[in-house]
């Protein structure tokens, strides 16, 4: 988008969300320990529950398409992770990186009387998915991961991600209106990661979703949970006996040659490869990527 595109899609945002913002009221929030989790519980009886986490820049309204076609068939559980949406930290600031998160949402599901389901994470919520099938095994009957990975494997690497993710943390502190964010919202996603996303039908809708979030807040998300500040989970991934079902796109050859690794390394990973889509395979080939949950799940 140029310039003037952005800021006519922002005031045309604005408006619209005015008359569309009821939707987006439709949450709880449950306040645990360090953290007020907003999150949205469809439970029905006899039904097997999935808890779906979106990645950075997200907010738990990421999969309602999906939700909505699996809806007859299984419950679900959606969350804000700590920096987006309506989620809020009470505590200092650790309360944002990746231990801290995952042990509050297991405290989320105890509260919820949620004792075993399964779990879906893209991007950075693939990685945080990772982290609790982890830690917590017995939580979890099977594990999606989407466009994720078990963070970076020397501290070399980690360390040349912290200083990248600080340089992009700055940005989202220095932003002041809607139009600034808009605009980091677009050249985000005009990275080589997402392929031609900015080209599909659903992109200025995905814009639109991202900017309800806060972008100090995002800011400390990505301080504290950026790929650079995790633990490597690249050993621990060889222990996993959890079924797990690992999608990249076709044109996203990094995490490709990620998940490749990540189905060598672990017996119970396999790799499905969604054809037309980069990234966000979810956006962009929502058919496809819907065949393949379904058919794992």
């Amino acid at each position: 988008m140029k310039r003037n595109e952005i800021i006519t899609f922002a005031i045309a945002y604005k408006s619209k969300f005015q008359i569309s913002s009821r939707f987006y009221l439709d949450y709880s929030q449950m306040r645990l320990n360090k953290h007020a989790f907003s999150y949205h519980l469809n439970k029905k009886k006899d039904q097997k529950l999935i808890l779906f986490l979106h990645g950075f820049l997200g907010d738990r309204h990421e999969f309602n398409p999906i939700i909505a076609s699996l809806n007859q068939d299984y419950s679900y559980l959606t969350i804000d992770i700590p920096g987006h949406g309506k989620t809020q930290v009470l505590g200092g600031e650790e309360y944002y990186n990746m231990s801290n998160i995952a042990a509050g949402i297991i405290n989320l599901l105890d509260e919820l009387h949620i004792n075993k389901c399964g779990l879906f994470g893209y991007s950075m919520g693939g990685r945080l998915a990772l982290y609790l099938a982890i830690y917590y095994p017995e939580r979890f009957s099977k594990l999606i991961l989407e466009s994720a990975s078990p963070g970076l494997e020397s501290q070399m690497e980690r360390n040349e991600r912290i200083k990248k993710d600080t340089g992009i943390a700055r940005k989202l502190e220095r932003i002041n209106t809607q139009e600034d964010f808009t605009n980091f919202l677009v050249t985000w996603y005009s990275q080589a990661i997402f392929g031609n996303i900015k080209n599909h039908p659903g992109f200025e809708q995905l814009i639109s979703n991202r900017l309800r979030n806060n972008p100090q807040e995002l800011a400390k998300s990505l301080r504290f949970m950026g790929t650079g500040c995790q633990p490597s989970l690249w050993e621990k991934l060889r222990q996993n006996q959890i079924p797990t079902l690992l999608l990249a796109g076709e044109d996203d050859p990094k995490f490709i040659g990620i998940n490749q690794k990540m189905q060598n390394i672990c017996r119970f990973c396999q790799l499905t490869i969604i054809p037309k889509a980069a990234h966000n395979t979810h956006l962009e080939n929502t058919d496809e990527f819907m065949q393949a949950i379904i058919s794992f799940v």
